[in-house]
């Protein structure tokens, strides 16, 4: 596989640049911010974007989708991270579409999420880090099942319509099986939802589930066996948020190398130093490699590849999601220290690179946890 875009990619990578910068640049997410929305992102940027088609990229055609792959959505993802646009799409269009995909919800909820009216959150994590225990019990109830405990660091999910939660029907906290998705409409009655702000001002809810009754039809996918369904959101997930810090990272990166180039100390432009040159020339290589490792995971989930071995899609998605990680680090490290004391102050948008890159190595497992999981898919 050519680790490039194609012409059709290129051509929805410019479309993606025009749009997005347009419509959303960094001074966008500073107002939201600054007016403490309430919501987070704009709907009607949302409903743009569906009118664009982005958020049909994943959906099949079929169901009045485009049918495009995991290197389209990338696309579209690594130019929201280089503008830090707030919007529903990895949640909604990626993650939330590819657990949907081959069941029966799908027809309920993708024509909402291509018209850029629904917006759905995925309700997976527990604890303080993401990890793979799902400890939320879901008990048999009537027709239906009965959802108790908690999850945090719910990204929109005190304005979605659509919450994917995983929980338990069997087994303990840390087992394999057991594990059901359910999808549950915004509202539900015995169902808290605290919305918290973020390092990166983005919301992100604790949800309290005490009883929530859902039916039977609220199951995505066969009960007991919500790993397959859940490893597509992950993958999807994972993949999708390694594109969108590559998109933080390569802006961070622009942002600091063309300060060298008009920043002066005593009549010489900081940029000829060659010190910061080396460091400018590392920094650019790091990136490179992550850019690689993830088309590479994105190529090998359009082929179809759902092996879970050391050579397949699993562990590349973890590659990507961990090489981005560390060098995006690199690369707001960088861009604040470059840029020095004016780094640090708020009036300069370098410090917001940082703090998205923040929340996003954090978001469906960091580098540690994905490196943990290498050695594990190899046999350590």
């Amino acid at each position: 596989m050519p680790l490039f875009l194609n012409d059709e990619q290129s051509m929805l990578r410019d479309t993606a640049k025009d749009f997005v910068g347009e419509k959303a640049p960094v001074s966008h997410m500073r107002k939201l911010r600054d007016d403490k929305d309430a919501t987070g992102f704009s709907r009607d940027l949302w409903k743009q974007f569906a009118e664009m088609g982005f958020t049909g990229i994943l959906v099949g055609e079929d169901h009045g989708g485009l049918g495009l792959g995991h290197v389209e959505a990338g696309v579209v993802l690594e130019e929201i991270g280089r503008n830090l646009s707030p919007s529903p799409f990895l949640s909604t269009a990626v993650a939330a579409v590819e657990a949907l995909k081959g069941t029966g919800h799908a027809e309920r909820w993708y024509p909402g999420i291509l018209k850029g009216e629904t917006v759905a959150a995925l309700a997976i994590d527990e604890g303080a880090k993401h990890r793979s225990s799902v400890g939320l019990k879901a008990e048999r109830a009537g027709n239906g099942f009965r959802l108790s405990g908690r999850k945090q660091f719910v990204t929109h999910g005190h304005v979605a319509d659509l919450l994917i939660v995983a929980a338990r029907t069997a087994g303990a906290a840390d087992d394999e099986a057991g594990v059901t998705l359910f999808a549950v409409p915004q509202g539900a009655a015995k169902m808290s939802v605290t919305p918290e702000r973020l390092a990166d001002s983005s919301l992100a809810a604790r949800i309290e589930f005490d009883g929530v009754e859902v039916d039977a039809d609220a199951v995505i996918g066969e009960v007991d066996a919500g790993r397959d369904p859940l490893g597509r959101l992950l993958r999807a997930g994972r993949t999708g948020a390694a594109a969108e810090m590559l998109g933080v990272g390569a802006g961070a990166m622009d942002m600091t190398v063309n300060y060298l180039k008009e920043r002066k100390q005593f009549g010489t432009l900081i940029g000829s130093f060659q010190a910061l040159q080396h460091r400018a020339a590392h920094l650019y290589s790091e990136m490179e490699v992550a850019r690689a490792a993830v088309l590479k995971a994105q190529q090998l989930l359009d082929a179809g590849d759902d092996s879970t071995g050391s050579g397949g899609a699993d562990a590349a998605v973890s590659v990507a999601k961990a090489m981005t990680g560390m060098a995006t680090m690199l690369s707001v490290q960088e861009g604040v220290q470059m840029h020095g004391g004016i780094g640090m102050t708020d009036e300069y948008d370098i410090g917001f690179y940082m703090k998205r890159q923040r929340v996003l190595a954090e978001m469906f497992g960091d580098a540690n946890f994905h490196a943990d999981r290498l050695a594990q898919l190899a046999g350590y």
